[in-house]
């Protein structure tokens, strides 16, 4: 399953590729490759969101060994974008890569999306895991900053075209409230849990003086009856 996973995720790479070369792009094919690799990038990064969303519906655990595949595939598309527009659109002339990062202000939410994809694919092995310890679990939340900084570069990067990035935030504030509201749920839980553990240990502690107490009574009674014998 996790191999048919992996070849399924590269047949949007494929679908470009076989574009590219029957020059199926449109008129302006260097802005059309840029736009599909972000797409694609972006798609990959709110199915990355939804894993816990569906584990925590359908009870399938095995959804959270597939978290990482797509997460991996969203920093290889936004790679491959990021690429493309240093390579093929700017030709690495970093003088005018410069002028246009100052002055375009929707590559800086590029920028910052990318940057956190980065840093959660750098952490993603287990032994990264495993030294990162409860920072991994802090780190990886800012996916959500991560897609919302992509929606709004993807909206700025097509000059006003709604349809596409709305639809794609609305994904996202579905998936982030879907996770506020399971916190929610838990946080209410364990909150209510807390004065039935603190009972329990009051009826546990009196359960343990209550015999010594009973045995300090006898002693004394039968002191009493013993002084009041001629």
């Amino acid at each position: 399953m996790r191999s048919l996973t992996i070849v399924a995720c590269l047949i949007p790479l494929l679908w470009i590729l076989i574009d590219i070369a029957f020059n199926n792009l449109g008129s302006n094919p260097i802005q059309a490759l840029h736009i599909r690799l972000g797409d694609w990038s972006l798609r990959f990064l709110w199915l990355t969101l939804a894993v816990t969303p569906i584990q925590t519906m359908t009870k399938w655990r095995g959804m959270a060994n597939y978290r990482q595949l797509l997460g991996l595939y969203a920093f290889f598309y936004a790679t491959l974008h990021v690429l493309t527009y240093l390579l093929v659109d700017h030709s690495l002339i970093w003088r005018i890569i410069g002028i246009d990062i100052i002055e375009s202000t929707y590559i800086w939410f590029g920028v910052l999306a990318y940057i956190i994809v980065f840093l959660l694919a750098l952490s993603s092995p287990k032994w990264a895991k495993k030294r990162m310890g409860k920072t991994w679990k802090k780190l990886h939340r800012f996916i959500y900053i991560a897609a919302v900084a992509a929606i709004i570069h993807y909206y700025w990067q097509l000059k006003g075209n709604l349809a596409e990035p709305l639809f794609y935030l609305i994904i996202v504030v579905l998936l982030l409230g879907f996770r506020l509201a399971v916190w929610f749920k838990n946080y209410q839980f364990n909150k209510m849990m807390i004065p039935t553990g603190q009972r329990v240990l009051s009826v546990q502690a009196k359960q343990v003086v209550m015999p010594e107490s009973i045995r300090a009574r006898q002693a004394i009674l039968q002191k009493s009856r013993l002084k009041r014998k001629p």
